[in-house]
């Protein structure tokens, strides 16, 4: 068992306010600003007046950030544009320009079809067809994550806190028993993962992570391990368990991710727990993710095992709330999704002690319409791979590695709550090249796996669903499902 101990702090960052959901506003609601200074002439829904549409994507002065920007702020006086540079700060500038992306991306959704299969309906993708098929057609209370046994069945985790068995398309009405209380929320029972030697003889361990509450109400996200025998949770280790000085309040953003790689180690995700500021203090667990060995000691190699006051199991820092962890088959990069604030989800390249920025950087701002910052860069902090302008809330993140669907092969597939989509995204080397809405408007997709069968599986929580994604060609199956 490893226990992670409160230090000093080590970092310490001027003009991080310690408001509980996100940063303190760097000015008023963007809302307020548009009704006020831009819906006289481009109209109050931003279609247009007696000035041109903000909402269709058509822009005679460039409709990149930097342009749209410019505009703002200087300006087309010949076009009857003002300058808005005396009455706005950047700040301000900036999300106006996030409120004009929402508008134009549900200009978007209004005019395009989307795919949404119904089970048994052939889907024509960009590249293959395929049907959806229900594993689990109902039962599931918000279920959060699967995991696949080496027997045929599944393991399947329900965010209020139970841990349940899937065989032969049936939710098995049994609760395994002896999984610790978990904390509500936006916390619960979250991911599922097994050993990746779980065949071996003596290495049958399933991970969970977790919302840990205190007696005093505090949370945080903890990492346990143990055996399923006989339909109980046993001879239970406590992998990661911070300090209970580091517990934060609320019920907000715990992330929770696991991973393994091939060196013997096991990567989680902690959320920050909408408490900016701690995302940058070495000292504090939250908004980083983390890397122990299996049984959670700190590999020796760690990035901070040697700096005073940082704790030793961080491998990068300056999350918001990581829900995505996949490896690159191709290239054994890190790859990860985080949910941004109104705005702003990450995919980012995780590298060792590097610093992703939240809530110094961010392409968001706050959920009441008030900018964070103009500041979407800054040096000694990561770029991501690609975000979303406006929030999907993005997922579960898995690289397609069966032979099932040969045109994805190495692709990223991405899951999105808020959006309801899964996503295809093409990835070559560091950058992705190209993305595809493979459906749209189903439920909410919590997790995507791949499945030992090569097939894709997806878990919806709203609602509690457990779906998979088939070739077109494939007969349906017939024996009967959980209804």
């Amino acid at each position: 068992m490893r226990f992670l101990a409160s230090s000093s702090l080590l970092l310490t960052l001027p003009g991080i306010g310690s408001a509980w959901q996100n940063p303190e506003p760097k000015g008023r609601d963007v809302t307020k600003i548009y009704a006020g200074s831009c819906a006289a002439c481009h109209g109050a829904d931003l279609s247009g007046g007696s000035a041109s549409s903000l909402a269709d994507s058509v822009w005679r002065f460039g409709g990149d950030d930097a342009s749209l920007a410019a505009s703002i702020r200087d300006g087309h006086p010949k076009e009857g544009m003002p300058a808005m540079r005396q009455s706005l700060n950047d700040a301000e500038i900036r999300g106006l320009i996030i409120y004009i992306r929402e508008h134009t991306a549900a200009y978007e959704r209004a005019h395009t079809k989307y795919n949404a299969p119904a089970p048994g309906t052939v889907v024509q993708s960009e590249q293959q067809a395929f049907k959806m098929e229900s594993v689990v057609e109902a039962g599931l209370d918000d279920p959060w994550s699967i995991a696949f046994l080496p027997d045929g069945r599944m393991l399947v985790t329900e965010r209020p806190g139970r841990l349940r068995l899937i065989e032969s398309g049936h939710l098995q009405p049994e609760l395994i028993q002896g999984v610790p209380p978990v904390f509500g929320g936006e916390g619960g029972l979250l991911d599922v993962k097994l050993h990746p030697d779980y065949a071996q003889p003596g290495n049958d361990w399933v991970y969970l992570t977790y919302g840990d509450k205190l007696p005093n109400g505090l949370g945080l996200a903890a990492v346990l391990r143990g055996r399923i025998r006989h339909g109980a949770f046993v001879d239970q280790q406590q992998i990661f368990k911070a300090d209970p000085s580091l517990y934060r309040e609320g019920g907000m953003r715990f992330g929770s991710r696991l991973l393994f790689d091939h060196q013997g180690h096991l990567f989680f995700s902690v959320g920050d727990r909408a408490h900016p500021g701690d995302e940058q203090d070495l000292s504090r667990p939250n908004g980083k993710i983390h890397r122990v060995n299996l049984d959670g000691s700190i590999p020796p190699d760690n990035p901070f095992v040697h700096r005073a006051g940082a704790m030793a199991s961080i491998w990068s820092y300056g999350h918001r709330n990581p829900q995505g962890l996949a490896f690159n088959p191709v290239t054994g990069d890190l790859w990860e999704a985080e949910h941004g604030p109104r705005g702003g989800d990450e995919i980012n390249i995780v590298r060792p002690a590097h610093n992703y920025g939240w809530p110094v950087i961010t392409y968001g701002m706050n959920y009441d319409g008030t900018p964070i910052t103009d500041h979407t860069a800054q040096s000694g902090m990561e770029q991501p791979i690609t975000y979303y302008l406006p929030s999907i809330a993005v997922a579960s993140l898995a690289f397609y590695t069966g032979d099932r669907f040969p045109s994805w092969k190495n692709n990223l597939i991405l899951s999105s709550l808020a959006g309801q989509e899964l996503r295809r995204l093409v990835v070559k080397d560091h950058s992705v090249t190209h993305q595809e809405i493979l459906f749209k408007g189903i439920g909410r997709v919590r997790d995507v796996a791949v499945g030992p069968d090569g097939f894709l599986y997806i878990v919806l929580n709203q609602p509690g669903r457990l779906e998979r994604l088939v070739p077109a060609d494939l007969p349906l199956r017939t024996e009967s499902r959980t209804r």
